[in-house]
């Protein structure tokens, strides 16, 4: 279906009227999830693109009301909640406004060692939330129960990455020591699409539809923000400071490299932008020195 801004001008009109003098502009994101777009100078509106990501639009309505005051990042807050209609058949959302914007693969922000101390504030302090009766997180699976999809990936990639390397990187995640301790909230999503930076410091993280309970799952996952919004350098604060030990960084690695391959896979002749972001996440990990990748061989 496609989204446009007369699409998001007639909902407005027909569910908020209050609202329906309000000028509605598309935002520049790449997203898989939702379009976004903006709603006068305060407000988003968010229409998912598929049932999954419609499924997310209560439970974030939910939850992010609750989240909001124990995060040290803003987030945003639920406005008004959209119906299903003859115009758009999913439930969709109005939301606050946040200042900032997506950063890049390789950009400034990524090399910010305030960025990666704010991403791992963010990190714990998800942790620290009590998990009574959170939802569980979307990646709510160990590390391992993704290797048939992972190297599937590696596969269909063949000739596009070095297949011997990955697969050398992605067996040695797999080894690492498994995560059993207590049930934690994870993000789930840390990438350049649901974060907004400014002059190198976190400014609001705007996307939780994979948060939840990693119950089984892993914490590590949100370890991710490590090769997907930083460099090398700022990487190693961003360790240091979250207090990850050998194993669960690279298991963390591990769930970078799992879904920057499964993207890569699926993006790749489809969506430029996240098919780049993917490619980078890849290249982070295989190139890195064999000390700061866990003995990993050269990549290409």
């Amino acid at each position: 279906m496609i989204i446009e801004p007369p699409l998001v001008r007639g909902l407005i009109a027909a569910q908020f009227p209050h609202w329906a003098d309000l000028p509605v502009e598309a935002v520049g994101a790449n997203g898989t999830a939702n379009a976004i777009y903006r709603l006068g100078a305060d407000k988003t509106v968010r229409l998912p693109r598929t049932e999954d990501s419609a499924a997310d639009v209560a439970t974030e309505h939910h939850w992010l009301p609750l989240l909001a005051p124990r995060l040290p990042f803003p987030v945003p807050l639920p406005l008004a909640q959209g119906v299903p209609g003859e115009a758009f058949p999913r439930p969709w959302s109005v939301r606050t406004w946040l200042a900032g914007a997506n950063p890049g693969p390789g950009d400034d922000a990524s090399a910010s060692e305030l960025l990666a101390a704010d991403l791992a504030e963010f990190v714990l302090a998800m942790r620290r939330i009590d998990p009574a009766d959170a939802p569980p997180a979307h990646r709510a699976e160990p590390l391992a129960s993704r290797d048939p999809a992972t190297r599937e990936a590696i596969a269909r990639l063949d000739g596009v990455l070095d297949r011997a390397g990955t697969a050398a990187a992605w067996q040695e995640a797999l080894a690492a020591e498994p995560f059993t301790d207590r049930p934690v909230w994870v993000h789930g999503d840390l990438q350049p699409g649901n974060v907004l930076v400014a002059e190198g410091r976190l400014t609001a993280v705007i996307d939780f539809g994979c948060t939840g309970l990693a119950d089984p799952a892993d914490p590590a996952v949100d370890l991710i923000a490590g090769w997907y919004l930083l460099t090398a350098g700022a990487r190693e604060t961003f360790r240091t400071a979250v207090g990850a030990d050998d194993a669960t960084w690279a298991r963390g690695r591990g769930w970078a490299l799992s879904i920057a391959l499964l993207e890569l896979a699926h993006y790749r002749d489809t969506n430029p932008v996240m098919a780049e972001i993917a490619a980078h996440v890849i290249a982070e990990i295989l190139t890195a020195p064999s000390g700061a990748r866990g003995g990993f061989p050269p990549g290409p």
